[in-house]
């Protein structure tokens, strides 16, 4: 779990807690990671959690921001078992998360993502539904064209992870990019249907998806999606344009077009 100083007390607390003592199958330890200095509300529940959750928390202190992909090497370099779960630091995870993830590693499964809920600071009343694509065929075919797992709610085996090259510094794309690695490695891949997750969406969150700097980082991404071979050239022209798209319309269309465009849909 990557911390930073955007981060909220409150929010590293419900997240920790829901990953932790909530869980119907509770995970072994807590690896956080605090990526660079943080205000000292922020610390002192660091230092809180560290104290009293019942789960062993491991400590890793970052002495400056270096960002979110520095933070996840970091972290995964810590973690003492093979199977890890991503968590961020103002999110929710639901109690049956791992008692319905951990059985698809334990047959198998490389990596287990699942569908999540957008949620806003009332989590007990989901905005949307983020619908993960189910199945091989279904999770590669979606893999052309957009990101088929969400990050926050993965679980993975470190060893097929690092196998692939671990993170690399894709800016906005270090999951996706890492998801095609695996993919074209012929790792086994999948999503459960049901929502496991309930991701944190900010009052701003769809303004900060436009703009130049988003658009550089998805021309970026997908080049490195066309030189792999992942996606052909007739693919890659609609991917961009797509994004290009949403990146430059007005935010009150942009909610609706990316969340077309993001499978995700109202609940």
């Amino acid at each position: 779990m990557p911390v930073y100083r955007g981060d909220t007390p409150e929010r590293l607390r419900r997240a920790a807690e829901s990953s932790t003592v909530e869980q119907q199958r509770r995970p072994a330890e807590l690896v956080v990671v605090r990526d660079g200095p943080v205000p000292a509300p922020l610390a002192a529940e660091l230092d809180r959690l560290a104290r009293e959750l019942p789960v062993p928390v491991v400590r890793v202190d970052l002495e400056r921001n270096e960002g979110l992909t520095a933070a996840l090497t970091v972290g995964l370099a810590r973690c003492r078992h093979d199977v890890v779960a991503r968590m961020d630091a103002d999110d929710v995870s639901y109690p049956r998360r791992f008692a319905v993830q951990l059985p698809v590693i334990e047959a198998g499964a490389d990596v287990v993502g699942s569908s999540m809920h957008e949620i806003g600071d009332d989590e007990t009343r989901p905005l949307a539904l983020r619908q993960a694509p189910v199945g091989p065929g279904r999770i590669l075919a979606v893999s052309r064209r957009r990101n088929p797992l969400s990050h926050p709610s993965v679980v993975f085996r470190r060893s097929a992870v690092t196998a692939v090259g671990g993170y690399e510094d894709v800016p906005l794309g270090e999951d996706y990019w890492l998801w095609v690695r695996l993919l074209q490695a012929g790792a086994d891949v999948r999503n459960v249907a049901e929502p496991l997750v309930g991701y944190r969406v900010s009052s701003g969150a769809y303004e900060r998806r436009g703009g130049m700097r988003m658009f550089r980082a998805d021309l970026a991404l997908q080049a490195r999606l066309l030189r792999a071979g992942h996606v052909g050239f007739l693919q890659w022209a609609v991917n961009v344009g797509v994004r290009a798209g949403y990146r430059f319309v007005p935010t009150r269309f942009r909610r609706p077009v990316y969340r077309a465009v993001s499978g995700t849909g109202r609940r």
